[in-house]
């Protein structure tokens, strides 16, 4: 399959196209059923409010044409209903923040203040990027990890590479 599965299954408008893209997928098996998944999870990342009835008919529609995605894979059993909850917590973001208060920079933290493992933190994030990672952790959190979706309102950054060049400077003088 040369076109992204995920397109051709999105653009579907028919039946029988759906079964046509069906009987696609399940003759080219395993790496055309990932395939369309990749593309599935990619139009899970940039859906906004707007989108909600859209990208809910989709995963419906999914889950009728592969009612057990385990065929190609044991990993993909639970494909759909991990895709249901990353819906789920991305429309609980998508609703607790208004529009006007988007813009700028968002991180997504992740910690377990009970053990010694590293806080985890991913910077340089738009809102909707966040609202997906936040989605995307939010559904395998563990027994007392909590995640926490937050805009940068002030911020300094440095480079370790600019506190070398100066020391190197200030040497040769």
């Amino acid at each position: 399959m040369k076109m992204n599965p995920f397109a051709v299954f999105e653009q579907a408008s028919s039946e029988q196209e759906l079964e046509q893209f069906q009987s696609l997928i399940q003759k080219e098996g395993f790496t055309a059923f990932r395939h369309f998944l990749d593309g599935f999870r990619e139009r899970l990342k940039g859906f906004d409010e707007t989108e909600i009835e859209k990208i809910t008919t989709l995963l419906e529609r999914a889950k009728q044409l592969f009612p057990v995605p385990g065929h190609f894979s044991p990993v993909w059993q639970v494909v759909w209903n991990e895709f249901e909850q990353l819906i789920a917590y991305k429309i609980t973001v998508l609703e607790s923040i208004p529009q006007a208060d988007r813009d700028g920079e968002w991180q997504i933290l992740i910690d377990n203040p009970f053990t010694n493992s590293d806080i985890v933190c991913y910077p340089s994030l738009s809102f909707i990027e966040g609202a997906y990672m936040y989605a995307y952790f939010r559904t395998d959190l563990k027994q007392n990890e909590y995640i926490r979706l937050q805009k940068i309102q002030n911020l300094i950054m440095a480079f370790g590479s600019e506190g070398s060049a100066k020391k190197e400077k200030s040497k040769d003088r």
